[in-house]
């Protein structure tokens, strides 16, 4: 009977009718009274939330103190109930830590097999007989260690809770909740997290045989890795993630493509990253029904996804989408803290401030241990400069998350605003060291890499940049150029987007032009504005998002187009302050020109105003265009004076003793020939120069037609003159006048005595 009775209460668990699970194991129980039956039933009371009457059942016959597993459900039901002084009570202060097998023990018996075989088949046996004998309770005595460490988070004790979630996973590498714990709350910086993952005992892992024990923790160690922070050893995340995808064939399930959209959102590739996200939430490979809505499709997912999607919609601008996935989540999800979290990021998409805090703070309250609603909710005080309370918040996230570089990075970004500069370089060196596991208290140095390598040190490239801007206003320019190049190089060799470094380049061509490099300064202006014409979006600021359960960072550049106005006014406004440097003064006026029409554009704020510098510029740049353009036309027009009155004095040179010989000849018919030339030049002229200009002007164009021109008209004039006024002359006086050419010198002449 109670083998019937016990195969009834099976299927009615399996089934999900909870009412008739406990009514026939409350049968079996009656007539077994069991340890292993009250067991059971008051799992089935744990799983249908009857906490209450699961503890009751528990609490009979001394079964917390006889059975571990009673002793771990008692205590999971306390914190289910938000009792944790009674869960702590249950389960006690102390760590089994003689339970923990670590790598050490396996080289340590590796290393036995060399020298003593029977020294090594003593080790081996009494390793064995320990699992044995702990192979019933091993894993429930993780599972304490678990729920411990949920207790004292709880308690905001979490230096405690980080060393009960590390010896869970140290007696039981399988304890997979409690490693969850360590990496979404980023209690360990990104090379801790690494040399934990190295010091587990995968090989712990039991199979039906060693080849496929052996490929169990292979499987298992590169399942561990995809969870690890973004920033650190890049390489190995990439190798885990690919082996899975192709050997495995996982590479469309949601853990791997979210492991993957982590590392691209990092990189600053958020399209990318914001691809996989919306593939997670799609239901194309669900089992919904085809009448699903669209809008419903972002149900029913991983709460870790949706940080991280609401994170790239904000980076690419995708405010319609915010908007009705908040609504969708609001819906559906009222109780869930993402969707305070959704709602929150579309009201700072809008730039409702005060809504946006008001909702991230909701839900803060909902999930204490959402790093992303912190990391908003201090976000909305940076974005009205209220710098103390975002202070207060950035430390408060820092408290939380102390394995994250974020909040100490965002700090820095604070009293740097602030003009603190002490601080600021000190709380980005703490950020610095956290994401890359380098040694505190120095500014970072990092070697230049090839774009085509992985960075072995990982890190965030953007502490770099915030560290050079220190330096900059440091005036230790030298060490700015340094880590903005540094920056740089990490930036590239992480496969990082280019146009999002924009910034980090307009920076390290500042540091060059003060340091008088003014080609290089141009080189790197012509650099960013070269990858802001290929469609780019520019400018990288964290924001939020989760990184392996980090608070990753996003930025608002480059989302609406005002910032990327705004930066590419200022790129043109920095191009043309150098050519102004480097005395190209027309370049610099047209540079200017597009600064200001750039600047313009956008309307208002902070990129019109920019236009102000500019156009203050472009008018001092004017200034000297016309100054350089006067001095250059004065000094071509004193040339040409030169050059014309030298070409004058050897023409008159080789003329004047023939002219001199005509005017001998017949002095009175010159006077009479220079009227007639002239004809017309006002009696009331007094400069000589005007005369002469005058003169000179109708000569140059063709000397030789114009004097043959010149004499025949006067032969002409003087035949109709003598015919009007009938006063002959004598045909050889005549004759002989006519014989003289008129020469330029000879008219010259005769005009200097007439005015004489």
């Amino acid at each position: 009977m109670e083998n019937y009775l016990r195969v009834w209460r099976q299927q009615a668990k399996v089934r999900g009718q909870y009412d008739a699970a406990v009514f026939i194991g409350d049968k079996v129980l009656a007539l077994t009274n069991s340890d292993e039956d009250a067991l059971w039933l008051a799992e089935v009371h744990f799983s249908n939330n009857n906490y209450t009457r699961a503890l009751a059942i528990l609490s009979r016959q001394d079964l917390i103190s006889r059975s571990t597993a009673c002793r771990y459900l008692a205590a999971h039901c306390y914190i289910k109930q938000g009792q944790y002084e009674q869960a702590l009570t249950v389960l006690g202060d102390q760590n089994p830590t003689h339970l923990i097998r670590s790598n050490k023990s396996r080289r340590k018996i590796q290393h036995l097999n060399g020298h003593s075989r029977i020294t090594l088949r003593n080790a081996k046996s009494r390793y064995e007989d320990r699992d044995r004998e702990d192979a019933g309770n091993i894993r429930y005595e993780a599972g304490m260690c678990y729920l411990r460490g949920l207790c004292f988070a709880k308690q905001n004790a979490f230096d405690r809770a980080r060393d009960c979630y590390k010896d869970a996973v140290r007696i039981d590498v399988q304890c997979f909740e409690a490693f969850d714990q360590l990496m979404k709350n980023s209690l360990m910086s990104p090379a801790e997290e690494l040399e934990f993952l190295e010091s587990l005992d995968f090989d712990s892992i039991t199979g039906a045989d060693a080849p496929i024990s052996q490929e169990a923790a292979d499987f298992t160690r590169m399942l561990y890795t995809t969870r690890l922070s973004k920033y650190s050893s890049p390489a190995v995340l990439t190798d885990a993630t690919e082996t899975l995808s192709t050997h495995y064939k996982l590479a469309e399930n949601p853990d791997i493509l979210l492991s993957r959209a982590e590392a691209l959102y990092t990189q600053c590739r958020f399209a990318e990253a914001l691809e996989l996200t919306s593939s997670i939430l799609s239901t194309s490979r669900s089992s919904l029904s085809a009448q699903t809505t669209a809008g419903q499709n972002h149900l029913g997912h991983s709460p870790t996804v949706y940080p991280l999607h609401l994170a790239c919609l904000y980076e690419t601008g995708a405010t319609n989408a915010l908007f009705l996935l908040s609504h969708t989540l609001a819906d559906h999800s009222p109780e869930e803290s993402y969707t305070y979290l959704a709602i929150g990021v579309y009201y700072l998409s809008v730039a409702k401030i005060a809504e946006a805090r008001r909702f991230f703070s909701k839900a803060s309250l909902l999930d204490p241990h959402s790093a992303p609603a912190w990391i908003g909710f201090a976000h909305t005080f940076a974005a009205e400069g209220e710098h103390d309370q975002a202070i207060a918040a950035y430390s408060t996230a820092a408290r939380l998350f102390q394995g994250s570089h974020l909040p100490q990075l965002f700090l820095g970004m604070q009293h740097l605003a602030l003009n603190n500069m002490s601080l600021a370089q000190e709380y980005l060196c703490a950020a610095y060291a956290m994401s890359t596991g380098t040694a505190t208290g120095t500014v970072p140095s990092i070697p230049s890499l090839p774009s085509s390598e992985m960075s072995p040190l990982g890190g965030d490239p953007l502490v770099l940049n915030e560290l050079g801007v220190v330096l900059y206003h440091q005036n230790h320019l030298e060490g700015a150029v340094d880590l903005f190049r540094q920056a740089l190089g990490l930036a590239t060799s992480l496969r990082c987007e280019p146009g999002a470094w924009v910034a980090t380049r307009s920076n390290l061509g500042h540091a060059l032009r003060r340091l008088g490099r003014y080609s290089a300064a141009l080189d790197e202006f012509d650099e960013c504005l070269r990858i802001g014409s290929s469609g780019a979006s520019l400018g990288y600021s964290p924001f939020l998002g989760g990184s392996g359960g980090n608070a990753s960072g996003v930025a608002s550049a480059g989302v609406s187009g005002y910032e990327e106005r705004g930066l590419i006014g200022s790129l043109y406004t920095a191009r043309g302050l150098v050519l102004l440097e480097m005395n190209r003064t027309l370049d610099a006026v047209t540079t200017l020109h597009e600064a200001v029409r750039v600047l313009g554009a956008s309307g208002g704020g902070d990129a019109a105003g920019g236009a102000g510098v500019a156009g203050t510029l472009l008018s001092r740049a004017l200034e000297i265009w016309a100054l350089e353009t006067r001095e250059t036309e004065a000094g071509l027009s004193e040339d040409g004076n030169r050059a014309a009155k030298s070409s004058t004095r050897s023409r008159d040179k080789g003329k004047s003793r023939a002219a001199r010989r005509r005017i001998a000849a017949d002095d009175s018919y010159a006077e009479q020939w220079i009227d007639e030339v002239t004809g017309g030049v006002p009696t009331g002229l007094d400069s000589t120069n005007t005369v002469d200009e005058t003169i000179e002007m109708e000569l140059d164009q063709d000397a030789e037609r114009l004097l043959r021109d010149s004499v025949e008209h006067i032969r002409g004039g003087l035949r109709g003159r003598r015919e009007h006024i009938h006063q002959p002359l004598s045909s050889p006086e005549v004759e002989a006048q006519q014989a003289q050419p008129r020469s330029r010198g000879t008219r010259t002449a005769r005009s200097y005595q007439a005015r004489s």
